[in-house]
This record gives C-alpha cells, sequence and structure tokens, in this order.
C-alpha cells in the first residue's frame, strides 16, 4: 500500500520506517523544511536504536516531502504533536489544522488515522471536517523510547477504533504482517485506551516509590519488596523500578490530560492527580537527600541526563529538576550522558560542565549523582574512580550501581548498611 506520514516527530518516523519495512510504500510530510532536508540524507534528528539502520534498507520504499500536496494517499497517518496547553489540557490545534488543509485537497474517499494522542472526541471532530470522504480511524501508539523499533516489529497489541466494515479492511491491510495483534474497538475506547494504559503505568511507578520512601524509613529493603510483589502475576515486575520517578513526553503530558479529560466530564481522577504529586515529590526528596548530606555547595558529578536510557530524549527528565535544585544551592555540576548532550546544552546553557565521558565527570568530585541508567554505567572502573574523585560518594537515583564496599551508597528505598 500507498501510505502517507503527516509529522515526522518521534511518533511519525518510527511508525513510518517501520511500515516500510512491513513492505509498504511511504511519503513522509512535515512542514520543518530542514528537517527534511536531514531526512533526505539518511540521517536521523533524534537517537532511537536501529532507526537509521531500517530507513537506509527500506530507502526505496521512503519519500520526504515538505508540500502537503504531495503527501495525499489513500491512507494517511496525522502523527503530530499534541502538547499540554497551560492549564493541562492536550493541545489538537495541530491536528486539527492539518485536518483542514487535506479536507481542501482530498477529492475521493481515504482513510485518515490518528496516531496522535488525542482528548476522546477527537476523531469525531475530525469526522465532520472531511464528512463523507474519508473514513477517520484512532490507532494510539504504544511505543517506549528506545525500544521503539522492537515494540513495532513485536507488539503487545495493536488497537484500532473503527467505526465502519470498510475502515477495518483497510487497516487490516496496513498491518497485514501483524494482523494476530490487531484489537478492534470502537473509536472513543481506542482514544481512551491510550491514557488509561498510560496513566495505569505512571500509577505503577509512582506506587512502588511511595513504598521505596516508606522503606527507608523501616528499615525493609525496596528491591526485596519488589520481588515479593512482583512474583505475583497479578502484579508484575515491570515497572516497579524504584527511583527517582517518571518523564519524558508521555506519561506527564497524558496524565494531566486525562485529568482535564475527567474535568469536562465531571469524573474527579483522584489516583491519577495524587501520582503525578508523588512523582514531582520524588525529585524534590532525592535532591534534598544531596543537600542534607553536604549541607554546602559541592562539586558533584551527574551521570546521566536523559529522562530514560536509549534515547536523547530530555522532555521533562529528571534531572532537569534536581540539577536546576543543587545549582540554586551553589553546587557544581559535571555531566555526562552517552546521548542527550546535545539537548541538555539547550536547556542548561553554560550553568553546568558538559563532561566528555564518565571518568572526565568524575574527576575531582566531591561525589556520584546517578540519574538515568544506561548499561555503560554498569561497566564504571571503579579503580579509577577511586583515584580521582575527591570523595568517594554515590547517590543513586536508580538502584543501578554497584560500587564497592568503600564507597558511601545512597539509593532508593534502600536500608543502610
Amino acid at each position: 500500500m500507498k501510505i502517507s506520514i503527516i509529522g515526522s516527530g518521534y511518533v511519525g518516523l518510527t511508525t513510518g520506517i517501520c511500515l516500510a519495512e512491513l513492505g509498504h510504500e511511504i511519503i513522509f510530510m512535515d512542514n520543518n523544511k530542514e528537517k527534511i532536508e536531514v531526512l533526505k540524507k539518511l540521517e536521523i534528528p533524534i537517537y532511537e536504536p536501529g532507526l537509521k539502520e531500517l530507513l537506509i534498507k527500506n530507502k526505496d520504499r521512503i519519500k520526504f516531502v515538505f508540500d502537503i500536496k504531495e503527501a495525499v494517499s489513500d491512507v494517511i497517518f496525522l502523527c503530530l504533536p499534541t502538547p499540554p496547553n497551560n492549564n493541562g489540557e492536550a493541545d489538537i490545534n495541530s491536528i486539527i489544522q492539518v485536518s483542514i488543509e487535506l479536507a481542501k485537497i482530498i477529492k475521493d474517499k481515504k482513510t485518515i488515522v490518528v496516531k496522535s494522542t488525542v482528548p476522546v472526541g477527537t476523531c469525531e471532530k475530525i469526522k465532520q471536517i472531511f464528512g463523507n470522504r474519508a473514513n477517520v480511524v484512532s490507532n494510539p501508539e504504544f511505543l517506549r523510547e528506545g525500544y521503539a523499533v522492537y515494540d513495532f516489529m513485536n507488539p503487545d497489541r495493536i488497537v484500532i477504533g473503527v467505526d465502519n466494515d470498510e475502515a477495518k479492511r483497510i487497516m487490516k491491510n496496513v498491518y497485514e504482517k501483524l494482523k494476530e495483534k490487531i484489537i478492534f474497538m470502537d473509536i472513543k475506547s481506542a482514544e481512551m485506551t491510550k491514557y488509561a494504559a498510560n496513566a495505569f503505568l505512571a500509577l505503577k511507578i509512582s506506587f512502588i516509590n511511595e513504598i521505596a520512601n516508606l522503606c527507608e524509613k523501616t528499615g525493609a529493603n525496596i528491591k526485596n519488596v519488589k520481588v515479593g510483589i512482583g512474583s505475583d502475576n497479578r502484579i508484575g515486575m515491570s515497572f516497579l523500578n524504584a527511583g527517582i520517578g517518571w518523564g519524558g513526553s508521555c506519561f506527564p503530558k497524558d496524565t494531566l490530560a486525562l485529568i482535564k479529560i475527567g474535568e469536562k466530564n465531571g469524573v474527579e481522577m483522584k489516583i491519577v492527580k495524587a501520582a503525578i504529586d508523588v512523582n514531582i515529590k520524588q525529585r524534590e526528596m532525592f535532591s534534598k537527600k544531596i543537600l542534607n548530606y553536604y549541607k554546602d555547595k559541592a562539586k558533584i558529578a551527574i551521570l546521566g541526563l536523559a529522562f530514560k536510557p536509549n534515547t536523547d530524549d530530555m522532555r521533562d527528565a529528571p534531572s532537569i529538576d534536581i540539577i536546576n535544585f543543587l545549582l540554586s544551592r551553589n553546587f557544581e555540576i559535571k555531566a555526562y550522558d552517552p546521548k542527550a548532550l546535545k539537548n541538555a546544552k539547550q536547556i542548561f546553557g553554560e550553568k553546568i560542565y558538559y563532561a566528555s565521558d564518565i571518568y572526565d565527570a568524575l574527576k575531582d568530585s566531591d561525589g556520584l549523582v546517578l540519574l538515568t541508567e544506561w548499561d555503560e554505567f554498569k561497566n564504571i572502573d571503579w579503580n579509577i574512580a577511586r583515584k580521582i574523585m575527591n570523595k568517594k560518594i554515590i547517590f543513586d537515583g536508580r538502584n543501578f550501581l554497584k560500587p564497592p564496599k568503600d564507597f558511601e551508597y545512597y539509593g532508593i528505598g534502600l536500608p543502610k548498611e
């Protein structure tokens, strides 16, 4: 099939390139001309493992355009941003505007697939724009940054909201090679499923962090508690790693948007609000733990800036709040991340030192603070660290490191040794 992807950001690129891998012809369209030129050179403007290799492999089936008139196919995926407004509500203006533009161009019936995360009822608004010239489908994405290619090609499920048999048939053809994973449902339920899934995962992280904080006070060990509860197949091990909380492009905006959807419909989302509150306090708690130890300014090595490993994404990363807290208390920051330094410079400017590697960050530091659990950090040479650090102190925001006994170690939810 020939498929158009409107919006060449994280979701759009992953979706389109993976659909090309499934054998479809793909036309990417984006209103950022600079991005389109970069993509034409087979370069990827984001870091996502395996995505560039897949683009190069399928380059003969992929085209990049700047003009929306060149991006009209029988199936058109809308992969546009829905950032939060000032009040936390999802901003769907870009999707509505693009729909209006497309409605002026298309002459015969098309299938419009809404891949973006949108409030319940958005597809209904888009249907009104196109009238009888389009099947409008909800097909929310469930891709984990850092594992997006794998998740697309090996999905737990593909949720598709349709309201007629023709749209159902077309979407079966789009996902022909993955059709056994498709779950068809009504459109509003598909829109809600995305928010419900992300909110539930956010709740799970906030819950384990709250239990971890209680473990610290009582002397229990959160790692043991995780095994104890996660072995129950009704609960499971995933998203039960205690730490400094969640960030990124999805959980923060989607939990806020879900609260707003609730308010509009007279339903108070109390549990979701509590999860957000716990998440914010978790960053504060960790920051204050560092401050309380040093009492005064210190030179700190920060390892990890991205909100999670295997991505360069720093949107709402816990590292931002923690570093800003320490800077406000006159701490000197030396930071290193394998992929996120470029994005970090746009946030912190000249306020911090950007280290070239782990040991550049550790040199002459009064302590190590780990904020992102990159695999690279598993292999720290502690003999070198011991020699170049001023003080052998570690604050591990992810319970990830295993330093020698002569290092003073502080994790999350762990008893004092």
